[in-house]
């Protein structure tokens, strides 16, 4: 959806002041196509909601579509956090942790057990929020990048490297980025980005849908305990979710794309793959 026509006169907290529910058993998605979004006003109505670190940084990026991106996803994180808690977007405070994880300041937000998780790549944000459970999200336009098969020698799994050796070579660079992406979003559920090693932990795929994680015992965690699922909004696009397990039930994930300020419209989507655990629950969904 492309902002070009739009007046800024209807840029004001038009959706902003509509609370949306948001329940333990729920994840949601929004997803902002940034290349969509270039008309001047509506990004310097964005402009105003950031903070004095934030307004410096945005000149720093060298490239205008890098500068645009930036601007687009703090846009997007201030204001669709508002819809869940009474803090007004420009009032929103972060703090990163050891490893470079930005936290949720703001006392009311932290007692409604908030959280997010934020990845952008060729033209996409995706933006995560749930409550009261870990949650990392990646995203990946696989069309617009290619990747150097070779990186997983050195930093995927055996098994995988394996695995994806065995895939034909014309599929490979899918396969690449299905890992990648999965093995993305664990480490940012983790909270410990890159300093999680990449070779400790690997996901298989039993069949066509399901994905399952293996984890060395040197990172002392329960595979249990998470769940994933991989979706495509769009056929170039790859988007891998991991969340903390803190009930028997799978919660549901509710996608919605959006111009933030502007518009916004729920999508549906269909899950490419998923943990074994939920795949009655979604089978159950589907009848």
């Amino acid at each position: 959806m492309s902002a070009n026509s739009a007046d800024r006169a209807s840029f004001g907290p038009m959706k902003m002041d509509r609370t949306i529910s948001l329940t333990p058993s729920e994840i949601h998605l929004w997803l902002a196509f940034y290349d969509e979004i270039n008309e001047e006003p509506l990004l310097s109505a964005y402009r105003d909601l950031l903070n004095d670190v934030e307004r410096e940084q945005e000149p720093r990026f060298y490239f205008a579509r890098d500068r645009r991106r930036y601007l687009v996803t703090r846009a997007l994180v201030r204001t669709v956090l508002s819809r869940y808690a009474p803090i007004q977007p420009r009032e929103w405070v972060f703090s990163a942790n050891a490893y470079g994880r930005p936290d949720i300041v703001n006392a009311q937000a932290r007692d409604l057990c908030l959280s997010f998780n934020i990845s952008h790549t060729h033209s996409l944000i995706v933006l995560g929020v749930t409550k009261g459970r870990a949650l990392g999200v990646d995203v990946e336009n696989f069309r617009a990048r290619t990747a150097a098969i070779e990186i997983a020698d050195h930093y995927f799994a055996p098994q995988e490297v394996a695995d994806l050796a065995a895939v034909p070579q014309q599929q490979q660079q899918y396969r690449f980025f299905e890992y990648w992406t999965f093995k993305e979003s664990y480490i940012k559920a983790r909270g410990m980005g890159l300093s999680l090693p990449l070779d400790k932990f690997s996901l298989h795929y039993p069949d066509e849908q399901a994905v399952e994680i293996a984890i060395n015992p040197e990172l002392a965690d329960d595979p249990g305990q998470w769940q994933f699922w991989q979706l495509r909004p769009r056929p170039e696009y790859l988007v891998a979710v991991c969340a903390g397990r803190i009930c028997l039930e799978s919660p549901s994930l509710i996608v919605r794309e959006t111009v933030p300020m502007l518009s916004e419209k729920e999508i549906p989507v269909e899950f490419l793959r998923f943990s074994t655990f939920d795949r009655l629950h979604y089978a159950q969904q589907s009848q």
